[in-house]
């Protein structure tokens, strides 16, 4: 990997810092063995100045690159105006925020929060509000159709209806209100849904499956069926949503328009955590003051970044990026599908779930033999390897990091 003088101020190596970590932090993560201490674009460089290709952009957080500099120059503005009223006041950028944001959806309200799972949760209550006080269910009947291999967030309401033990073990008694079903399984699903479903949440591609791509045509059925009995399609586009696919948001691709967006993650732009559900007045209108809050959502800061985001994404600039250098990966990464040891790839965009043949390694073992040779990827479910590098980075760095990987599997261009 390529050198270059180290960035961080503190004279700690990595193996003292991740000693350090693992002696005062909860061991709720298993990271990579680097420690990061500086970016740019696509690019991190670890704390002995090591530099390495970014190619999981932070689970889609970073989709516009490690300090973008509009994204960077808007935080800094606003850092020297006001970061934080609570949302007890009003502050001079809430408004522009939400309709900017609820016009780039084609909705008419904006719930803004900070996490992914606090908008999951944040569409939930929703849902069960509007199907008690809207659709007519009997109180404290709502039920909520979900997907198998789901990944919404990981507090107690949403990893009861998780289907990964991993995360779901230990942390009961679990919420009721849930129905799992196959994900892609229209049958299934057309069975689930009856007249107390108040919504069906999906997600458009599920991420942390391992990039996994509904058949076609599933997602508009699903659009069809909730419509037809009154119930709510929600949307979690949180790792999909925002460029990431070569779309605003991965339903586009099946002209799939839902009842509510769940955003994250990159509306944050990688500075601040920025999350968002986004809806029509009729459902989002159910809420009164005081039924649902957050002190930092919608903060000044928060909103600042976020409405660069948008304004950055209405140009179409990064959808193209991530459309033209999306077909270039799948074109490659199809090469080396089926033959030796990738058993399969999939994907939409600069979005990519390699399945490795499990006699060749783990996908723990795959990430940390790409880390060797400077790239960052990250694995999930056994021996699948997702790649999802920033809507910025360059083609040749991106073959750059396919080159690593032939390597890695010992396959040839």
């Amino acid at each position: 990997m390529a050198k270059a003088s180290p960035s961080s101020s503190s004279s700690s190596s990595s193996s003292e810092l991740i000693t350090a970590s693992d002696t005062y932090s909860a061991h709720n993560y298993h990271p990579l063995p680097v420690v990061v201490a500086s970016a740019d674009g696509a690019w991190v460089t670890d704390v002995e100045g090591n530099r390495y290709l970014d190619m999981l952009a932070g689970y889609s957080a970073l989709n516009f690159g490690h300090g973008n500099r509009r994204l960077v120059d808007a935080a800094k503005a606003q850092l020297d105006r006001l970061t934080l009223t609570s949302r007890a006041f009003h502050h001079d950028r809430f408004a522009a925020f939400c309709s900017s944001l609820a016009e780039l959806c084609g909705m008419e309200m904006v719930l803004p929060m900070n996490t992914g799972a606090e908008a999951v949760e944040t569409a939930v209550k929703t849902a069960r509000k509007w199907g008690y006080q809207v659709k007519g269910v009997p109180d404290g009947q709502a039920k909520i159709v979900v997907a198998e291999n789901n990944f919404h967030g990981r507090t107690t309401t949403i990893v009861s209806f998780s289907t990964d033990e991993e995360a779901r073990a230990s942390f009961g008694p679990y919420t009721p209100g849930f129905e799992i079903v196959p994900y892609g399984d229209l049958a299934a699903m057309e069975a689930a849904v009856d007249e107390n479903t108040v919504a069906v949440l999906l997600e458009p591609i599920q991420g942390e499956a391992g990039v996994l791509v509904p058949p076609p045509g599933y997602l508009p059925a699903v659009r069809e069926l909730t419509r037809s009995r009154n119930t709510l399609f929600i949307l979690d586009e949180i790792q999909s949503g925002l460029g990431r696919t070569g779309a605003t948001f991965a339903c586009e691709h099946e002209d799939v328009v839902p009842d509510m967006y769940v955003l994250g993650k990159a509306l944050g732009g990688g500075i601040v955590p920025v999350s968002a559900v986004v809806s029509s007045r009729a459902v989002l209108g159910v809420f009164k003051p005081g039924e649902h809050g957050s002190t930092f959502g919608g903060n000044p800061l928060a909103c600042a970044v976020a409405q660069e985001v948008v304004d950055m994404l209405r140009s179409g600039e990064y959808q193209q990026r991530a459309t033209e250098l999306g077909e270039h990966l799948h074109r490659e990464l199809g090469v080396l599908a089926g033959e030796g040891p990738v058993r399969a790839v999939r994907g939409r965009g600069l979005w990519a779930g390699v399945d490795i043949d499990p006699a060749r390694g783990t996908g723990r073992q795959i990430s940390e033999q790409l880390m060797e040779r400077g790239v960052l990827v990250k694995d999930t479910h056994g021996s699948t390897i997702r790649i999802a590098p920033p809507l910025v980075i360059s083609k040749e760095d991106l073959d750059w990091g396919l080159n690593q990987l032939r390597a890695v599997l010992g396959t040839t261009a």
